[in-house]
């Protein structure tokens, strides 16, 4: 069943509108980060990763971002142009701001963390006059990034191209994207992602994602309350995940489909979470039943966390597929479904 119909007369797939960054993972890595001294630079930031992830299935993608006026913006912009993504719409800063850099620290496969340098930051430079409402009418979707909600004007650029795609009939797909910087509190993060859940088609986060979302409105509730809730504003899906418990997508017509991780040696314990909405919205694109869209996500995310980059190693559609049937092959035809 199609939840979610989308307008294929339109040239492009998805319009991703959030934060574009600059990795530095280290190359000694299973050292804690003081004694690290080679890094490898990536591209970064979870909704130009996705942006990459889609790209590499074949989804057209285009983006709304601010980066800084400098070499590190010149890289992720020729970057993402290489990749096919339209980058008409990613524009320099005019004031100094700088783009985020990020220096991860893999301690083991299970233990990372994350060092952010976003003073002055570009992404959350964006603002309303950048938001080009032909761009969106063009697209079959939007996707919002929760973190360019942090501040202004980003947030009101936010605000602004989800007004303009439910005008337009540009379904609005909202990946809740919780990241602690640049938020004053939990209220006004409750404020923020409820406005544009409200709004969206489809909503993907983790159950502490959902629960700062639903602070304001009802606390506590569980999974399935949740769904229920998103349904009755705008969803027709709402994509729970729990980490290595597995996850599971909740749609409008009260069915609920769950799956488990595929079993991998892991690397590093972030980027999966790109790699699973990469894979997931392409099944959801290409008309897939819900199972085998969670079956791809879940792949793609276990392929990620073994992988030493977020973005530069997202794999194609083959390279999934082949992953799924060895993994069958060695675990079993159903290890990957509850």
């Amino acid at each position: 069943m199609k939840y979610v119909e989308f307008d294929n007369s339109r040239k492009m797939d998805i319009v991703f509108l959030g934060r574009i960054a600059v990795d530095f993972n280290p190359v000694d890595y299973f050292h804690p980060l003081e004694e690290c001294t080679t890094f490898k630079k990536y591209l970064g930031g979870s909704p130009a990763n996705t942006s990459i992830g889609v790209t590499r299935h074949g989804l057209k993608a285009g983006f709304f971002a601010k980066v800084s006026d400098d070499q590190f913006g010149d890289f992720v912009t020729h970057f993402m142009e290489k990749e096919g993504i339209d980058t008409s719409h990613i524009s320099r800063c005019k004031n100094g701001e700088k783009i985020g850099l990020t220096f991860t620290e893999i301690l083991s496969p299970t233990e990372s963390s994350i060092l952010m340098y976003r003073n002055e930051i570009a992404d959350l430079q964006l603002s309303v006059e950048d938001i080009d409402e032909e761009y969106i009418k063009n697209s079959k979707a939007l996707l919002i990034s929760g973190t360019s909600l942090a501040a202004s004007p980003s947030r009101e650029a936010a605000l602004k191209a989800v007004m303009l795609a439910k005008k337009n009939g540009t379904r609005v797909i909202f990946d809740i994207d919780y990241r602690a910087y640049n938020w004053n509190n939990d209220d006004e993060i409750s404020i923020y992602y409820a406005a544009v859940a409200r709004e969206a088609d489809i909503i993907m986060g983790s159950r502490e994602e959902f629960d700062l979302t639903q602070k304001l409105i009802k606390p506590g509730m569980n999974d399935e309350e949740t769904a229920n809730y998103w349904f009755s504003q705008n969803a027709k899906i709402v994509l729970i995940k729990h980490g290595k418990d597995g996850s599971t997508a909740y749609t409008c017509d009260g069915e609920k489909y769950s799956i488990k991780p595929f079993p991998v040696e892991a690397l590093k314990g972030f980027g999966g979470g790109d790699g699973y909405a990469s894979a997931f919205l392409f099944g959801i694109f290409s008309g897939w039943e819900m199972i085998d869209c969670l079956e791809f996500g879940s792949a793609e995310a276990s392929m990620m966390v073994k992988s030493h980059s977020c973005s530069e190693e997202l794999p194609t559609t083959e390279e999934v597929r082949a992953f799924i049937k060895e993994e069958k092959e060695k675990y079993g035809e159903m290890i990957a479904r509850n």
